[in-house]
């Protein structure tokens, strides 16, 4: 049975300060480059999450040993320097894009035959462009379903690469997924990046990620070498708060005219959707840097007016913007965010349909992969999900202004964000009936 949270009215003006989980982006980053690594590696501030726990399980399944402390946010792996030692596992990826991609990559490079399936949802997602270098390059890969998708079989032994390509115009997992890999390959990997996103966040945090964990990168023509045969061992690694997550209390900060702080959000991390407060700026409402975390003072805000903005590199915050740009004196206009039409959901469409669904003036501009939204007041409405975590908790942030929105299947943000609904419940004492 399908599950429904009417979003409570929130009232009073007192400031707020929470705690988020850690990145997904750099705890899943993080697994892989442990299980990369020598010997053991102590991971702390880990997400647990859907995603998460999907590449914990492949990992387990994989035969690598691991403690697993959910209540302490920690997991220590003893990596094995590139060999796996369970070559011949079955895999469920589930719902996790960076496990689809980075664990193909590594089980690939690293050899063995391997079953991979995953969710119905992620057996929608793009798989092509990575399972066609790998073919190219030796592997045997079995599409058992719809070619280019998973399910599929992985056999692998000792392929000839030394080279790739890679579109990253779909999605830049991909690059990320050879960059961390291509020590295990002996003469070293050179990755070449096409597209728009070639030095997008994602990759940065990619390449950051690596030079913490002790592999070199070098620039040559425009590419990125990774040296073969590198040697590593991290003893500890400490995950960044999570700053998409951050961003849902942050964007409630000129919502509601009250002053949020997230713990341990500072102006130093190494991810891409902190811009999303540059974009606050401009509309009106400031944010300063505090011993805590970065606060976000709404209640310093005089006017709240639409913008212009590319979301190219933080398209993650195009939700978050989307909904509150009803309640900004002007109208806001987002572009460049063409490639989120083919991640959870096709959010370009899940935003226009269900603004429109409150009675907002929403719709696409495809001209500039984008979308314009027009000031006005979100009527009553059930907000449909797609499945997709994003479109849960973002779309919580105008039934906190109007009491009127009631989510379906708010479990679905348990793929980054399992608390959250809790969270609003405990900061603003609904849900309501």
């Amino acid at each position: 049975m399908k599950e429904f949270y009417h979003v409570p009215k929130a009232s009073g003006k007192n400031p707020i300060t929470v705690t988020v989980p850690g990145s997904k982006s750099i705890t899943n980053r993080a697994l892989l480059l442990a299980a990369l690594s020598e010997g053991p590696c102590l991971l702390k501030g880990v997400l647990f999450s859907d995603d998460s726990r999907a590449v914990l399980s492949c990992l387990e399944e994989l035969g690598f040993e691991l403690e697993i402390r959910e209540a302490a946010r920690e997991v220590r792996i003893v990596g094995t320097g590139g060999r796996i030692p369970r070559p011949d596992a079955r895999l469920n990826v589930r719902s996790a894009g960076t496990a689809a991609r980075f664990l193909t990559v590594f089980l690939a490079f690293a050899g063995g035959d391997y079953q991979m399936d995953a969710s119905s949802q992620m057996k929608k997602r793009p798989m092509e462009p990575l399972l066609s270098i790998l073919r190219k390059a030796g592997a045997v890969i079995t599409c058992q379903e719809e070619e280019g998708h998973f399910p599929f079989r992985l056999q692998a032994h000792r392929l000839k690469l030394s080279e790739v390509t890679v579109d990253t115009t779909v999605s830049s997992q991909f690059a990320s997924a050879f960059l961390m890999t291509g020590t295990l390959l002996p003469g070293g990997l050179t990755v070449r990046m096409e597209g728009d996103r070639t030095q997008g966040a994602y990759i940065q945090i990619t390449r950051k990620m690596m030079e913490q964990f002790g592999l070199r990168t070098e620039e040559q023509n425009g590419a990125i070498r990774i040296p073969g045969g590198q040697k590593t061992c991290l003893e500890e690694y400490v995950i960044e708060p999570d700053v998409s997550g951050a961003c849902y209390f942050y964007g409630m900060a000129p919502l509601l005219g009250i002053d949020v702080t997230v713990r341990g959000i500072h102006p130093n991390s190494m991810q891409g959707d902190l811009k999303f407060l540059s974009v606050l700026r401009e509309m009106g409402c400031p944010s300063e840097d505090t011993e805590t975390g970065i606060c976000v003072l709404g209640s310093r805000m005089r006017e709240f007016r639409g913008v212009t903005v590319n979301m190219k590199e933080f398209s993650d915050q195009t939700m978050t913007l989307a909904v509150i740009a009803p309640f900004a004196s002007t109208e806001t206009k987002i572009t460049n965010i063409g490639h989120i039409r083919f991640q959870e959901s096709d959010r370009i469409a899940a935003i226009c349909t269900e603004l429109q669904r409150m009675g907002i003036d929403c719709h696409e501009l495809p001209e500039e992969d984008g979308i314009l939204i027009r000031p006005g007041t979100p009527g009553e409405a059930t907000v449909e999900t797609y499945e997709d975590h994003r479109m849960a908790m973002a779309f919580s942030l105008p039934g906190l202004k109007t009491g009127t929105i009631t989510i379906s299947d708010p479990g679905c943000c348990r793929k980054t964000f399992e608390n959250y609904f809790d969270l609003l419940t405990e900061l603003f004492g609904g849900p309501s009936a």
